[in-house]
């Protein structure tokens, strides 16, 4: 049997050339703290970059020139693009992602398109004649979007609270469905099994993952859907109010819970159960989604609701933007976790206790 050991470097051989992202894992450290340890630069401790050289020295590790020039001849610089006008979405997403490019001396351009074709393709040919190492996608909902044309698709381009239909891409959005489970198994584990789903368009892939996320969480409880129970309408609190009265007119069998497929929803819903009478959550609990402070912490009562931890991805972007931009090829879908913010809308002992259980 041949020896895996190089004699003359000490480097296992492996089949392929290792790369940056190996170095990281053997060191125990992140692709962005190995990139700066192996370029001598950022703040870091010495130990910290003993183990990255080593690691690099044990697995062979060359830098490849795409990754030198990271350090050397790149403009230092990358694009968000956006169509988010409000900012609700894109603005956690963006503070994160340059707090982390920040820290490799990258500085970001932004640019707004609303949803304009022209204005789009305007705005990316401005970035692209800055000579950007980088661009970075976002959207104020997360279906799917043509993709973005690179020139020989040499430039590294991320999809974050957005997605395109191309299978090289790189997409980062929240877990929609996972984000419903949560709330409807805390909804169950507080006792409810008579819950009501209020959700916005059937258009929007949001919705479409909610409700499953929903389906699945009381079928995996032994609860069933109760008919009628299911309710879409706009992204509004007038919609939630609609569908309080829909819900809770007539001799029907009414619900003990409301899932809301977002805060705005779920603020109109409260506020029609306490002009009804009906005691939130004594009576009726209720649980929003996208954990939004305008509406969350103005509700009477404050909101429980489902965080789709923006800034985590806002983060986690920044971290596969600097690996692909050193040389890493990254594509697919990643759907990362949401967590719960329990408040006083589903648990009157939380009033003033804010817990997050990330989902599993």
């Amino acid at each position: 049997m041949t020896d895996k050991t190089d004699i003359e470097t000490g480097a296992e051989r492996y089949p392929e050339r290792a790369t940056i992202r190996d170095v990281a894992a053997r060191a125990g450290v992140s692709i962005g703290t190995a990139s700066k340890a192996l370029n001598d630069n950022g703040r870091l401790k010495q130990e910290t970059r003993d183990k990255v050289i080593a690691a690099a020295q044990e697995l062979g590790f060359r830098p490849n020139a795409m990754a030198q020039s990271l350090h050397r001849t790149k403009s230092m610089t990358v694009g968000i693009l956006t169509t988010d006008s409000v900012g609700r979405f894109t603005f956690p997403i963006f503070e994160a992602l340059e707090e982390r490019l920040a820290e490799h001396g990258i500085a970001v351009f932004m640019c707004n398109a609303t949803e304009d074709p022209a204005r789009e393709k305007q705005h990316i040919d401005q970035l692209l004649g800055k000579r950007i190492d980088g661009l970075v996608v976002t959207a104020r909902r997360m279906d799917r979007r043509p993709a973005i044309a690179v020139p020989g698709k040499t430039m590294p381009v991320i999809y974050v609270f957005s997605q395109t239909d191309d299978p090289d891409a790189l997409c980062l959005v929240p877990d929609d469905y996972g984000g419903a489970v949560l709330g409807v198994e805390h909804l169950i584990a507080g006792g409810r099994k008579r819950i009501a789903h209020i959700t916005g368009p059937e258009r929007f892939e949001a919705v479409t993952l909610r409700q499953k996320g929903f389906a699945d969480a009381l079928s995996k409880a032994g609860l069933p859907q109760i008919a009628g129970f299911y309710r879409n309408g706009k992204w509004s609190e007038q919609s939630g109010r609609e569908a309080v009265a829909e819900l809770f007119d007539g001799e029907q069998t009414q619900p003990d819970a409301l899932f809301c497929g977002n805060d705005q929803i779920a603020r109109g819903a409260t506020d029609a159960l306490r002009e009804r009478g009906l005691r939130v959550p004594q009576d009726v609990a209720v649980v929003g989604f996208d954990n939004w402070d305008v509406m969350a912490l103005a509700a009477r009562p404050p909101l429980t609701s489902v965080d789709m931890n923006l800034r985590a991805l806002g983060r986690a972007a920044g971290e596969r933007l600097i690996a692909m931009i050193a040389g890493e090829r990254l594509k697919g879908v990643e759907r990362l976790p949401c967590s719960l913010v329990v408040r006083q809308s589903s648990d009157p002992c939380n009033s003033k206790k804010t817990t997050e259980e990330n989902q599993s």
